[in-house]
């Protein structure tokens, strides 16, 4: 049975070393879940995978016992090649995902040239309850529509979210130091208006000031708009 057999690789290939630093590194995951496979590895494995025959009995056996698994499960998805398909394993997929890693690592090279039906997707994601879902669909903006594809309305649509869960505030912030580098004229009103609490805005900020693309005195203004 591949289920057997993939968890019979992934504990061969297995790293304590790398299993303890993921452990400390993603704390919302229970370390007896931890096989510690390096992610070069997993990748490969991951193209390896994909082409079997009854590689879906995988995909269908959730939830899985491992992060490692987890992992694999997102690399697999990400290399499918027909769109719909690809968005059937995704759907499936997402209720499970429980860390942030995992998040964003499902990242499928199909969604770059469906830029325009994805965003029916997205839509329905960003209004989700499960905030490693919103965390995906924040990273899809962030990763695939802040160029020609930019639309003012998400940008507003993720300032107004409220939460107090850390990975989805601290991927808004992610999304809006990203945007301040490739929208800065767009996105500027945003942050002047302080729309965001004050955690978000402030890390915000800090992430742009941090980044090279910026302008210094872009950078000396954006810290006068902390919130104190």
């Amino acid at each position: 049975m591949i289920r057997k057999e993939i968890k019979e690789e992934l504990l061969k290939k297995q790293d304590k070393e790398y299993r303890d630093f993921q452990i400390k590194l993603i704390p919302t995951v229970k370390k007896e879940s931890m096989i510690g496979v390096r992610t070069p590895i997993i990748k490969a494995y991951a193209k390896e995978l994909y082409s079997r025959d009854d590689i879906d009995v995988f995909l269908n056996d959730l939830p899985h016992q491992y992060f490692d698994e987890n992992q694999l499960h997102a690399f697999i998805i990400s290399n499918i090649k027909d769109y719909d398909k690809c968005i059937n394993e995704v759907n499936k997929f997402l209720p499970y995902i429980d860390n942030w890693a995992t998040c964003d690592q499902l990242s499928p090279t199909i969604f770059k040239k469906n830029k325009d039906k994805l965003l029916k997707e997205i839509d329905k994601w960003l209004e989700d309850k499960h905030i490693y879902t919103r965390r995906f669909a924040i990273e899809l903006l962030m990763s695939h529509y802040l160029d020609e594809s930019f639309d003012i309305n998400y940008a507003n649509y993720i300032s107004d979210i409220k939460s107090d869960e850390y990975y989805l505030k601290m991927m808004i912030a992610w999304y809006f130091s990203f945007a301040l580098v490739k929208k800065y004229d767009e996105v500027i009103g945003i942050i002047e208006a302080k729309k965001m609490d004050k955690w978000v805005q402030n890390k915000t900020i800090q992430k742009a000031v941090e980044s090279y693309r910026i302008t210094d005195d872009k950078k000396a203004y954006l810290k006068t708009l902390k919130i104190k």
